[in-house]
């Protein structure tokens, strides 16, 4: 049981949720929050869940943490979302220069290089959590879904964090091709030209929802 909210049962909580609409997990989660954020990374789809959350709960605090190493186009999406849905943007970087690293690490460690494991935390581990304990949230709603990952399949809707901050998953049951309607309903834009230099290969965790 989490000190943070003592009084749910994480197990039964997503029983209850089983075959609720995202917007009515969104919903029964914001009835839980004093003071939830929603994380990004302006990867594919994630206009979906900004919009969802953000139509519910506009002044949400949205916490990026750019690592320095998107693309152009990724910069520019993430600009054109943050202006259209007026986002209450926290953005956190690494203590770290890509300058830096390009110097200490020769660029980005591949998965296969010994530095890769401190590459990650560098660029996203540690500012998630210097951002976590200043911003003290207690709930956390995240884009996550069941079919990104082998190890997000043995997930769930609602989670705990390491710290007891309530992790909340929206869209996990839905597919690409649910969000691409979703998208079209509300004619929110997406872009694909996005790389994570954490992860390189998509069907890996970059730790950030195995540790945090």
């Amino acid at each position: 049981m989490s000190q943070l909210h003592p009084n749910i049962d994480i197990d039964q909580a997503n029983q209850d949720l089983q075959g609720k609409s995202p917007e009515e997990i969104v919903a029964w989660a914001l009835t839980q929050a004093k003071n939830p954020i929603i994380t990004t990374n302006f990867r594919p789809y994630e206009s979906a869940i900004l919009h969802l959350v953000a139509k519910q709960r506009p002044d949400i605090t949205v916490l990026w943490v750019d690592s320095g190493y998107n693309t152009d186009a990724t910069y520019q999406f993430a600009n054109k979302v943050i202006r259209d849905l007026n986002l209450n943007v926290i953005t956190y970087i690494p203590k770290q220069t890509a300058a830096y690293r390009d110097a200490t690490m020769n660029g980005i460690p591949g998965i296969d290089n010994p530095q890769h494991d401190e590459f990650t935390d560098q660029v996203k581990l540690e500012p998630f959590r210097r951002a976590l304990d200043e911003l003290k949230p207690d709930v956390w709603f995240n884009a996550i879904r069941k079919d990104q990952t082998e190890f997000r399949q043995g997930l769930d809707v609602l989670s705990l964090s390491k710290d007891g901050v309530l992790k909340v998953a929206p869209l996990f049951e839905k597919t690409d091709t649910d969000l691409d309607v979703y998208l079209e309903e509300h004619n929110l834009p997406n872009e694909f030209d996005y790389f994570d230099p954490t992860k390189v290969e998509e069907s890996r965790e970059c730790g950030l929802h195995t540790q945090l």
